[in-house]
């Protein structure tokens, strides 16, 4: 077979070149022209076939989450007037998968190859996740706290003792406590890294046994800091109690005083919470998490929270596995996943595009699906020494009483 001209291939690699940089940032575009005439001719038509297969595919999975955004709009305006949700307000199928041409692996390389290098000459400023350390550090220097530190044993009999006194049960705390560290998180533990080994980086602001995000913290403060600064006080007011002792409590009481005074003075708004957590004053706030006395209670009001999110709709008795479901999706999200139509409803339709992918765990089930997942984790999580040292702290609390 005759081979193509030289100049022939040249003007394929070129034209296709053209198609392909007009939709790309320029920096990028500069250099695929040489990144397509580096190969082969069947590599380029290779190439060609798979780049253009994957738009079509990209194209379809826009419109599908289009589509999801558009429902969820939709739901919104109903749940604003009151009107129950029936399966016509979700998108009842699974976004589209692609099933085109694939690259070949060594083509696949060099691509890679080439996306690597335009990460290098064209780097994107990044920004580390704040750190334990750096919580520690910020309450330190902006509030002068320093969280007391107690075993994880008595952590969690002293976790176990509020959230009994508020009302939630053993099953509940100890199943949440399972699924979102697997059964081994200790009570200064970051999202990311392994609470054993301390291996791993932090993917997110995450901490303790309910893994609060740093605008929970600022959230829970707003709402109960009194309640805190109450409970030391009635601490410190204990005359069994050393003068060393007393005088701990009223530095907590102290710097809670300031802590509460700040974030009163933004809007109670989860966007503005949020912001606010990542400043100084805010990320001084999420230190509250690791210390004796107040981190415990922190974590179970949060707990409760969702408790009396549910009662108000009537589902009192939530299982481990429906707590959490709120807790992971969102109360309200989570409870609209309980209901008959949003149990059928792809889990699409309940978590933002990136946060679906990120997610491994949600990925291809509905809404009964998730909640089967959960309890299937749980189930095997509770078993780990970790969660059955915080049930026998259940166990002793009962006792007690």
């Amino acid at each position: 077979m005759m081979q193509r001209p030289m100049a022939a291939m040249k003007a394929v690699v070129l034209s296709f070149a053209v198609m392909l940089v007009m939709s790309m940032p320029a920096s990028v575009a500069q250099t695929t022209v040489d990144f397509l005439t580096s190969l082969s001719d069947a590599e380029v038509g290779a190439f060609q076939e798979w780049r253009t297969s994957r738009r079509a595919y990209e194209q379809k999975l826009d419109a599908y989450w289009e589509k999801v955004d558009g429902k969820r709009a939709g739901r919104r305006k109903k749940r604003a007037a009151q009107v129950p949700f029936d399966t016509s307000d979700y998108v009842m199928t699974l976004p589209p998968t692609y099933d085109g041409p694939k690259l070949s692996p060594a083509l696949a390389k060099k691509y890679e190859k080439f996306l690597a290098a335009q990460d290098r000459s064209d780097p994107k400023p990044t920004k580390d996740m704040a750190t334990v350390a750096d919580y520690l550090a910020t309450a330190k220097r902006v509030y002068n706290f320093t969280p007391e530190r107690v075993s994880e044993k008595e952590f969690k009999r002293r976790y176990a003792r509020e959230a009994m006194r508020l009302g939630l049960s053993k099953d509940q705390v100890v199943r949440i406590y399972a699924l979102e560290t697997g059964g081994i998180g200790t009570f200064d533990m970051q999202a990311g890294i392994h609470p054993i080994k301390k291996t791993g980086r932090p993917i997110s602001s995450a901490l303790g046994y309910a893994q609060l995000l740093d605008a929970n913290s600022v959230n829970e403060l707003y709402k109960a800091g009194p309640d805190f600064v109450r409970r030391l006080e009635a601490m410190a007011a204990n005359p069994n109690v050393t003068a060393q002792r007393r005088a701990q409590l009223k530095g907590k009481i102290s710097a809670i005083k300031r802590m509460y005074a700040n974030v009163r003075k933004i809007p109670y708004e989860w966007s503005r919470q949020q912001a606010y957590a990542k400043t100084p004053e805010g990320m001084g706030v999420h230190a509250l998490n690791i210390d004796g006395d107040i981190g415990p209670l922190l974590q179970a009001i949060k707990l409760k929270g969702l408790k009396d999110t549910a009662d108000k709709v009537g589902r009192t008795n939530l299982s481990g596995a429906e707590m959490e479901l709120m807790n992971l999706s969102g109360p309200a999200t989570g409870l609209e996943m309980m209901q008959p139509a949003g149990r059928k409803a792809p889990t699409t339709n309940f978590f933002a595009r990136r946060a679906y992918y990120v997610n491994k765990m949600v990925i291809g089930l509905d809404g009964a699906g998730l909640l089967a997942e959960l309890d299937r984790r749980m189930d095997s999580a509770v078993k780990t020494p970790g969660s059955v040292e915080f049930a026998s702290a259940f166990d002793a609390v009962l006792a007690e009483r």
